[in-house]
């Protein structure tokens, strides 16, 4: 898994080129957009509640490992198996061996983002164990062959059309693509006898909390109660950062999760599963296993990249990105996309295998105005940008334009005249004030840049004092 620069920039161009691609991503990161605002705008004190969600990620994370063993302890307690997995090998080879140990030959699966990043249904494929997605947009990108788009809408980037003729396959017959309630009847069916014959069900986990060793899952379908219930055993993947020491804690992030994501008070479904089945439950798993995933993200710690565990995964800055609803969350190559995708790729994967993505931003900051932990999403493409350059990841004539640009801004008098030469020699090349540069420096599409002022803002301000 890696993308260089070159293959960014064509993957971006690609699909800024797709005028359905296009329609289809603006459709569904404008409605997010607007159904957030909305929800923050009913919710009293969002902007404080939004603070004190941030304190209490800072805390938590303060003491990150005292609350996973409190979390172990409980769990364990209630019933549940806890495993605790280094990397994305150990992590699915644990789901692997949970799943022959059980005879499994089939395993329904949960919209789960950290499955994806240890490409679990790979192993799993690889290994005789059928992965079927049961969320929807996950099941639509399954049959399609391709990663999600999208943190919260796997499939957004899709028509109907398209869905219909991925559906039409699956079925054995032609659905028509403006019957919607045909098209969600038909998943329905063909997904439910999924889920009665599977061995196993797989999910990811949204919270868990320590003082109970409780997994909290939130779906808006209803397949994520029956991953989690019909299966006789269920395996819960999550990664070490979505802890919270208590359930006020947890009331807190689900109060900003639903609505930083699609805009709704509370999602549909919030599933809280605590150890398997007791003797008087009507149904349920046998058996609880929790994968716990470091995978990388434990090296952030102590480090200015700490605030990258904060993260929710709602989606909400990947809405506002002026980039991601451009190129789409393919061209990321990788499952997390957008603004934060391009900071938590490169520490669960590497800066060498994700150089691109950092540099893929404007540094705008809408990601931050949305981002319901306020994470200084700008500041860490800006660490991950001075930490390329320090490991000579950038190409090396970018380098030295950078240790040129330093060395002429340091010196006053040899930037003002270097200034006053480029306004002289961008004459020929400027009209009404701007210009295209011969060879565009746009990720998306070339556009026209402003040209230099006349007068620079010292030499106004230096006669406006004079005068």
């Amino acid at each position: 898994m890696s993308l260089t620069r070159d293959r960014f920039r064509e993957q971006a161009l690609k699909a800024a080129a797709d005028p359905r691609l296009q329609a289809a991503l603006e459709g569904a990161t404008g409605r997010f957009r607007h159904a957030r605002l909305d929800a923050l705008a009913e919710l009293p004190d969002a902007d404080a509640l939004r603070d004190h969600f941030k304190a209490i990620r800072e805390a938590t994370l303060a003491r990150l490992d005292e609350h996973l063993t409190v979390f172990e302890q409980r769990a364990t307690e209630a019933g549940a198996h806890v495993h605790w997995a280094r990397d994305a090998t150990e992590a699915a080879y644990t789901v692997l061996r949970i799943a022959h140990r059980h005879g499994a030959s089939l395993a329904v699966k949960s919209k789960s983002m950290t499955a994806e990043e240890i490409h679990l249904n790979d192993v799993l494929e690889a290994a005789g164990v059928a992965p079927v997605e049961t969320d929807l947009g996950e099941w639509i990108i399954q049959l399609a062959n391709e990663p999600p788009s999208h943190i919260i809408g796997p499939a957004i980037h899709k028509t109907r059309q398209q869905v219909a003729e991925l559906f039409s396959r699956e079925a054995g017959r032609p659905l028509p693509p403006d019957d919607i309630p045909l098209l969600t009847s038909t998943a329905r069916r063909l997904l439910r006898e999924k889920f009665l014959a599977a061995g196993v069900g797989i999910s990811g986990v949204n919270v868990a909390v320590a003082e109970t060793g409780s997994v909290v899952l939130v779906t808006n379908e209803g397949n994520g109660r029956l991953v989690t219930s019909a299966p006789p055993v269920h395996v819960a993947i999550m990664g070490i950062e979505k802890i919270v020491p208590t359930w006020d804690d947890a009331a807190v992030w689900l109060a900003l999760l639903a609505r930083s994501a699609t805009g709704q008070p509370m999602s549909v479904y919030t599933s809280v599963i605590t150890g398997p089945a007791r003797p008087d439950d009507p149904d349920g798993p046998r058996e609880v296993h929790i994968v716990i995933l470091d995978n990388g993200r434990s090296r952030a710690l102590g480090t200015p990249f700490e605030e990258l565990l904060q993260c929710i995964r709602c989606g909400a800055c990947l809405n506002v990105c002026p980039v991601y609803r451009e190129a789409g969350g393919h061209a990321y190559g990788n499952p997390y996309s957008g603004p934060i995708g391009a900071v938590v790729a490169p520490l669960l994967f590497g800066l060498c295998e994700f150089p691109a993505l950092p540099e893929a931003s404007s540094l705008c900051g809408a990601c931050l105005d949305a981002c319901p932990a306020r994470i200084d999403i700008p500041r860490l493409l800006l660490e991950w940008r001075a930490t390329a350059v320090e490991e000579r990841l950038t190409p090396w004539y970018e380098r030295l334009a950078l240790r040129l640009a330093a060395r002429v801004l340091a010196h006053r008098r040899l930037a003002e005249a270097i200034s006053r030469a480029a306004r002289l020699l961008q004459r020929p090349f400027a009209h009404n004030g701007s210009f295209h540069l011969p060879t565009s420096l746009d990720v998306a599409r070339p556009r026209r840049l402003p040209a230099l002022a006349e007068r620079s803002f010292r030499e106004l301000w230096r006669d406006e004092l004079a005068g």
